[in-house]
């Protein structure tokens, strides 16, 4: 006897079972941009590498953070975390440790002495780069991955720049510096110290440099003019702080004044408190709100006993007396005086009022753009207005900070490697941003942030030893799971399970599929993918 219709034809053949017919919208799988990454000046792929250590694979995780970023464990000391600001999952509790896990990994490196992987092949071309501060060391790094010779002139007695020379050894200790450094070196970059290029042009003639990059530091301080007396003990913040570096231990008293508002009038008052001072006063013309050093800093600066007169300038300076004279803020949030006048006792004052550039070395170079005393470049390809002539850091017009000094480095390294091969790097477009708004929050249960612990406050002025302490191994791989690999699949399988037409089909460990014969648009997938890696699109008719 013949079978019923229904169920002679073979499973598929029938238009009627191809449920996707009914169709209006589609499910698509994409990759969108998250908002650490979106942020970090340094481009580091953030997800990319907490998506690693989430699984234990701290080796794959630290190589996959270094393809962007040559140095992690300094980072994770000195780097402001906006990526921390921007995290989607603040929302929900609260960011996740992005800048303690990339520290943690940055010190297993050195721990377990992981060396980067060499070039794959020798281009045969030659590269200065002038000055080995954070974008200095970052560009020689990234220009020795693609294959270029590198060779890095430093006028200091040691590597690191204002990491070395600016940061205190409570912020970054010396010993992470070096090793990060060393690594570098160990990748076939040539480090000259002591030496100082006093004119680009003839140092590349000489050298048969085929290009450079200029990462000269700032290291000249800003001065004021300030009347006083001729026993006023009157210094410069960069030469107090590089003096602590040299060995030389300055003569400040008992009573410390800084003058200035930012990350490095914190610095020298800190570390006049450890070299014993009783009173440290920083003098600021604006309130707290628009003071330019970084909250943290502020916050542990104020732990420690450093005392601010806000809204205050220096008027004279006599030894052992300064007359400050107070201020308010107009309309427009500018400092006025008011001719109130008050006395403050203190032995020494340091001016911290922000740093230059020399920019001796650029003398007689054709086409560069001085402005208000730094170098315009492309900002794409870090390029001056000279052929072959990059610059990066502290002399380009940008915010000065590490990280934003490894970003530059990165970037003009893969600039010159296009320029010296004769192309151009077309800029990769970027995905849509992976918004809160996408996320499936249910899925993710409470997860409070692990705050990294702090040197016992009693002991952090009698000395110099790290304020700020590392992760476990334990609360490491704890604070990279809480991260909710936004807008990117993290291989949960839910659109796998939930989808009722079994349409989604799994090709190999994170990687799906969708079998539009049989989808129905139904949107499931979507609404219950944790991590919005997933788009309803509107089928073509």
């Amino acid at each position: 006897m013949d079978k019923p219709f229904a169920i002679t034809l073979d499973p598929g053949s029938s238009l009627a079972n191809k449920t996707g017919s009914w169709r209006t919208e589609r499910p698509v799988y994409t990759d969108r941009l998250p908002p650490c990454n979106a942020t970090c000046p340094a481009g580091e792929d953030i997800q990319g590498w907490l998506f690693r250590a989430e699984s234990g694979d701290y080796e794959a995780a630290w190589r996959h953070l270094v393809r962007d970023n040559p140095l992690p464990a300094v980072m994770g000391r000195v780097c402001y975390h906006g990526c921390e600001g921007a995290c989607n999952r603040a929302k929900l509790d609260e960011a996740v440790g992005i800048n303690s896990v990339e520290r943690f990994l940055g010190d297993e490196a050195i721990r377990r002495g992981w060396a980067f992987e060499p070039p794959a092949a020798e281009s045969g071309r030659r590269v200065l780069v002038v000055g080995a501060g954070p974008s200095g060391l970052s560009a020689a790094y990234h220009l020795r991955r693609l294959g270029h010779a590198v060779t890095v002139a430093e006028a200091g007695a040691a590597a690191g720049g204002m990491m070395r020379y600016g940061i205190p050894k409570y912020r970054l200790p010396r010993e992470v510096l070096d090793a990060e450094v060393a690594r570098i070196v160990a990748l076939g970059v040539e480090l000259q110290l002591g030496t100082r290029v006093d004119r680009i042009a003839e140092a590349m003639q000489a050298g048969a440099y085929d290009a450079a990059f200029l990462a000269v530091g700032a290291h000249i301080a800003k001065r004021a003019f300030i009347p006083a007396g001729d026993s006023a003990r009157i210094l410069d913040a960069v030469a107090l702080l590089r003096s602590m570096e040299d060995g030389a231990t300055p003569v400040l008293g008992r009573r410390v004044a800084v003058y200035g508002g930012g990350n490095t009038a914190l610095d020298v008052a800190r570390t006049a408190k450890r070299l014993g001072a009783t009173e440290a006063v920083i003098v600021y013309r604006r309130t707290r709100e628009r003071m330019p050093a970084h909250d943290l800093e502020v916050e542990e600066a104020l732990e420690e006993g450093v005392q601010v007169k806000w809204l205050s300038t220096v008027a004279h300076a006599e030894a052992g007396t300064l007359t400050i004279e107070k201020m308010r803020l107009d309309e427009h949030g500018k400092p006025q005086p008011t001719g109130e006048y008050e006395t403050l006792e203190a032995d020494s004052l340091v001016l911290a009022l922000g740093q230059d550039v020399d920019l001796a070395l650029l003398a007689g170079v054709p086409g560069l753009d001085v402005r208000d005393g730094v170098v315009q470049v492309d900002p794409q390809t870090m390029m001056t207005g000279h052929p072959g002539l990059f610059a990066g850091g502290d002399m380009v017009p940008a915010e000065r900070n590490v990280t934003v000094a490894v970003g530059h480095g990165k970037k003009a390294a893969r600039h010159i490697d296009a320029w010296l091969r004769g192309t151009a790097l077309a800029a990769e477009p970027k995905h849509g941003p992976a918004l809160f708004e996408r996320l499936n929050p249910w899925y993710y249960s409470d997860a409070p942030k692990t705050e990294r612990e702090q040197l016992e406050l009693a002991r952090r002025t009698d000395g110099f030893d790290e304020v700020q302490h590392g992760l476990t191994e334990e609360n490491a791989l704890f604070e990279a799971r809480r991260c909710l690999s936004c807008g990117n699949c993290l291989q949960c399988d839910n659109c796998y399970g939930v989808c009722p037409d079994n349409a989604v089909k799994k090709l190999a460990p994170g990687r799906y599929a969708v079998d539009y014969d049989y989808c129905k648009g139904c949107g499931l997938c979507a609404v219950e993918c944790p991590c919005g890696a997933i788009d309803m699109v509107a089928e073509q008719t």
